[in-house]
């Protein structure tokens, strides 16, 4: 299976950018670093993904 992945269209191409790429997977999504799309890949259920989703838009997981 080939995944699609893609960055956020907030993403701004920089190389200097910390960003991760999504990409669907038959058993939900899997989550990546777009600096190292070789270095692994954290999958979880379209379920988890939408209250990760969720969580980030409410501000939930912001730091300092």
């Amino acid at each position: 299976m080939t995944i699609n992945w893609r960055k956020s269209s907030y993403s701004g191409g920089s190389t200097d950018e910390m960003c991760v790429e999504v990409g669907e997977l038959v058993s939900g999504v899997g989550i990546r670093d777009s600096k190292n799309p070789n270095g692994g890949r954290l999958d979880v259920t379209s379920a988890e993904f939408a209250l990760l989703v969720g969580r980030i838009k409410q501000g939930e997981l912001d730091q300092g």
